[in-house]
């Protein structure tokens, strides 16, 4: 292919995408391919000679689209939301044209500049404490700043791994050698809730620590209380904490932690603290949601997914660390094949130091595209919409009256579940495992009608229903929608009792 054929192929590529997205709520969200659809219906081989662009087109249309389930789709309510916009998709664009492997300045000078600017504006937008930023208001390297990372796993091991740097140091600085301190390893203990997202657990088996999963309150969050008696428990057997999660919007219902109490548990015992806000995180670019987040400016790191509820396509993970010094000493490592950058230095941040692979791709790019594209006024516009969207749900499911709201609708998630007195027989209470495969029945009504798709979770034994709002594409008929398919749905379980 060269460079004509090139221009002729990437125009019918994007008006092909763009027939998609103006299509999507006519397309089912989810793929219905049983496993192992797709090894019997292409070669078990590459082609040893060139096949044309016309034909790898057909297979797209009539072999993997069937076998795709559609994320972008209005009508996708089953997860957080992967946003996907225009302006990110040709953010992408250039960056593919570019194709560099960006593990130091000198790669790309303005592929980290970018990073290092487009953090700094990311982070000021979303509110975050000016300790965060990479260059401080006199143009001076700041001590911490922005890197993005892959995905918020990602995220998670590199902040453990800053935090067991932590640690190691502290016990150096009470008289151990560093022989001495590296023993002590194994009984390095992490702290995550039982809501906190698997990601902390992975993270933990990668870097080879203990962990502690500890209960939530009535309200699904993490508590100063509940992690103190944890730690103190921990330190009477020997272990040695050196790292707690606490989560803005957990995954099974949005619910915020106890983000204070986390932080001024964290300082006393002087381990590291990092504020998962892989979801949520997106919506502090409206000032109103910000008191909610009471204390992440105490944290030692903060992350939040932009291409969750951001506009910006998968994988931007955006990840602050207050001071940098214990993250780039864990993670540098010197080869006479990584050339300095000569200077001044303030903007030269080696991020192959900040993260856990060595290359890296221009992602700052598409994230630039989105917040200059849509602006600050247009990212609000796209959270404030969706938490909109959910509250009318939530009052539509209450006046309907044979559902309850199982958390609160804060940000664009709704968690409900049909009423146990409308499972219930007679005058007998319901069973809770009547009613757990009700609302499972609910679910499974609901993705058979083909309309949709949506998913159940458990919440502490109880069955819950979510509907998570938040499609780029997606609009208010979307949720009429869900909503109709819910009622339809509801009235099938129950004339089934």
């Amino acid at each position: 292919m060269d460079a004509n054929e090139f221009r002729r192929r990437g125009k019918e590529v994007v008006d092909a995408i763009a027939d998609y997205y103006e299509n999507l709520d006519n397309i089912p969200p989810l793929s219905t391919v049983s496993p192992g659809y797709l090894y019997k219906i292409i070669p078990n081989e590459a082609p040893e000679t060139p096949e044309s662009f016309e034909d790898i087109q057909a297979d797209l249309k009539t072999k993997i689209m069937p076998g795709m389930t559609h994320w972008q789709s209005g009508n996708f309510f089953a997860w957080y939301p992967s946003n996907s916009s225009f302006p990110g998709i040709l953010g992408d664009m250039y960056s593919s044209m570019f194709n560099i492997v960006g593990f130091n300045w000198v790669c790309s000078p303005a592929a980290t500049e970018l990073e290092t600017v487009v953090m700094d504006w990311l982070g000021k937008l979303v509110g975050l404490d000016k300790r965060y930023m990479g260059i401080k208001d006199d143009g001076t390297e700041g001590t911490g700043g922005g890197v993005i990372q892959g995905t918020a796993s990602e995220a998670h091991i590199a902040v453990m791994i800053a935090g067991r740097e932590m640690a190691l140091e502290r016990l150096k600085a009470q008289g151990l050698s560093g022989d001495e301190a590296d023993k002590m390893r194994h009984k390095f203990v992490a702290y995550f809730s039982d809501q906190t997202h698997s990601a902390g657990q992975k993270a933990a088996n990668i870097i080879g620590c203990k962990t502690h999963m500890i209960a939530t309150d009535d309200g699904l969050r993490l508590t100063k209380q509940a992690l103190q008696a944890a730690i103190a428990a921990d330190k009477a057997a020997g272990l040695i904490p050196f790292f707690v999660c606490g989560t803005f919007g957990t995954t099974n219902t949005a619910a915020i932690d106890d983000l204070p109490g986390i932080a001024e548990v964290a300082e006393s015992e002087q381990i590291w603290n990092h504020v998962d806000a892989a979801y949520a995180g997106a919506a502090l670019v409206c000032p109103e949601f910000r008191p909610l987040a009471a204390g992440i400016e105490r944290a030692d790191s903060f992350n939040f997914n932009a291409h969750k509820w951001m506009l910006t396509n998968f994988d931007c993970s955006a990840l602050w660390v207050a001071n940098s010094t214990h993250l780039v000493n864990a993670l540098s490592i010197h080869r006479e094949y990584f050339p300095p950058a000569e200077g001044d230095t303030s903007f030269v941040k080696n991020y192959r130091d900040w993260q856990l692979p060595l290359g890296r791709r221009f992602r700052a790019l598409k994230l630039w595209f989105v917040m200059r594209m849509y602006g600050a006024s247009g990212i609000r516009a796209h959270i404030r919409e969706h938490v909109r969207q959910a509250k009318w749900l939530e009052e539509q499911l209450l006046a309907d009256g044979r559902f309850e709201i199982l958390a609160p609708t804060v940000f664009g998630l709704v968690v409900f579940r049909l009423k146990p007195s409308v499972i219930a027989k007679g005058d007998k209470d319901v069973d809770l495992e009547d009613l757990n495969k009700a609302n499972n029945d609910l679910v499974k009504y609901c993705n058979v009608d083909g309309r949709l798709f949506l998913l159940s979770t458990l919440l502490k034994g109880v069955v819950a229903v979510r509907v998570a709002i938040g499609s780029s594409f997606g609009t208010q008929k979307n949720v009429d929608l869900v909503l109709d398919v819910l009622k339809e749905s509801a009235s099938k379980v129950i004339a089934e009792l």
